[in-house]
């Protein structure tokens, strides 16, 4: 069987695998898809020809490739520990959830000992580059494990980089989400202080608009705080506090003082800590500002 036609096996098809998913079978590769609590995607990629497996040990009977798009270690660890225990002819795990890069590192060495490749391959950008194939991937692999699947990531993703061995590409994933969530908390602190007197989100993004400071995240964490469109970044306030910990833990591990991290941390863990993790990374704003007693719509908030 060529590379090429290795049959997958997809764990995790919900806004970011399920474009995935979709984009691996329009390359013409046979693939097994496990049940999801959003039966929408699943219905989806089965009309496109995928099988639906009951359970890990069903999926990979028919699967070379398992692929991972998973809320984070926790459940990678669960699910990898049952594809170890029956691994059927999988060779190669690949692992697109933000995952911590310590049990990543972990896990490879555990594969590794049952002749099993893990490569690390999470994403960037959005669930519409998903489904367009145009995502970002930071792979962690060794050279020949990145030649070998980087044709089949290439379905899937318009950028993709092999950022060095296992575990690298988590690594370097949450550096890129620090960066990320860093600014929405400052934005959303920036939004605060700004109303408290008399500056409107819609004048801030008017003198940022442009300049030096401008940039995609700052484009779609403002079409929410001004525009109010809900949908402009469809990321969970819960997983941004998950990435956060995990970032902080890193840290922790590599003996770095992290003031920024932690405090960046705390901010998303108030917000899940509120009842508020559902709600979308832009949502911070509204967070900060009614923690601070302000009424984002009101004309005046100052005292």
């Amino acid at each position: 069987m060529t590379a090429e036609r290795e049959r997958i096996g997809f764990i995790g098809v919900g806004l970011m695998g399920h474009g995935i998913a979709k984009n691996i079978i329009e390359a013409g590769h046979p693939m097994t898809i496990m049940g999801h609590r959003n039966r929408a995607p699943v219905e989806d990629l089965r009309q496109r020809g995928a099988s639906e497996a009951e359970t890990v040990a069903d999926l990979v009977a028919g699967a070379d490739i398992v692929f991972l798009c998973l809320p984070g270690s926790p459940e990678v660890e669960g699910v990898i520990s049952e594809i170890l225990a029956d691994k059927g002819s999988v060779h190669t795990i690949v692992d697109c959830s933000t995952s911590n890069p310590v049990s990543t590192r972990t896990l490879a060495k555990a594969c590794h000992a049952a002749g099993i490749v893990l490569v690390d391959a999470p994403l960037a950008r959005t669930p519409k580059e998903a489904w367009e194939g145009k995502l970002d991937t930071m792979v962690g692999a060794s050279e020949a494990d990145f030649a070998r699947m980087e044709p089949l990531f290439a379905t899937w993703a318009a950028r993709i980089v092999r950022v060095g061995e296992v575990g690298a590409g988590h690594t370097v994933k949450l550096l890129n989400n620090f960066v990320a969530l860093g600014y929405a908390a400052l934005y959303a602190e920036v939004l605060a202080i700004g109303a408290k007197n008399g500056v409107d989100a819609a004048t801030f993004r008017d003198i940022i608009n442009g300049s030096r400071m401008d940039c995609g995240f700052f484009q779609t964490f403002m079409q929410y705080a001004v525009d109010g469109d809900r949908d402009a970044h469809k990321f969970a306030l819960r997983n941004a506090h998950k990435d956060m910990r995990y970032v902080a833990g890193l840290a922790n591990d590599s003996g770095i003082a992290s003031h920024l991290a932690s405090s960046v941390k705390n901010s998303f863990a108030t917000a899940e800590g509120i009842g508020r993790g559902d709600d979308y990374v832009p949502m911070l704003a509204d967070i900060v500002a009614e923690l601070n007693g302000i009424d984002r719509k009101a004309k005046d908030n100052r005292a």
